[in-house]
């Protein structure tokens, strides 16, 4: 039978370093999406795409100390080939403020708030505890 996933040249299984960090990356990707499907559960959100992106946006700006505001945020998903309307952006950063998620800063741009940082810094152990509590 025909496995179109194995290589046809006769060995047995992909090799080498690329193959290893693909597989790592989707499980890091993961993993920080299941952190923010939490952080939204204890906020009492459902899960979305858009809202998982825009807050990953958040976070990698922040990690790299720079600011977002709408347009960035924006442009950042179009980047990730996310195709959003600049309103639905708009009204997801809105909502997410509006829940206490994040702050919308003096200088219009976003960042998460503290509350929600701390939750997304704990133990995952910790934040299953906290959403039973």
């Amino acid at each position: 039978m025909y496995n179109s996933q194995l290589p046809t040249d006769g060995s047995n299984a992909p090799t080498g370093p690329a193959m290893g960090s693909a597989i790592f990356d989707q499980r890091v990707e993961r993993n920080g999406n299941e952190r923010i499907r939490l952080l939204l559960k204890s906020f009492g959100l459902r899960t979305s795409l858009v809202r998982l992106k825009v807050i990953d946006a958040l976070l990698a700006a922040a990690e790299s100390e720079r600011s977002l505001g709408v347009r960035g945020v924006h442009s950042q998903l179009l980047d990730l080939d996310i195709p959003l309307s600049f309103l639905s952006v708009r009204e997801v950063l809105k909502r997410l403020c509006s829940e206490g998620v994040i702050m919308l800063n003096p200088d219009k741009s976003y960042s998460l708030h503290p509350h929600a940082v701390a939750m997304l810094h704990r133990e995952p152990s910790a934040q299953g505890a906290s959403l039973k509590a």
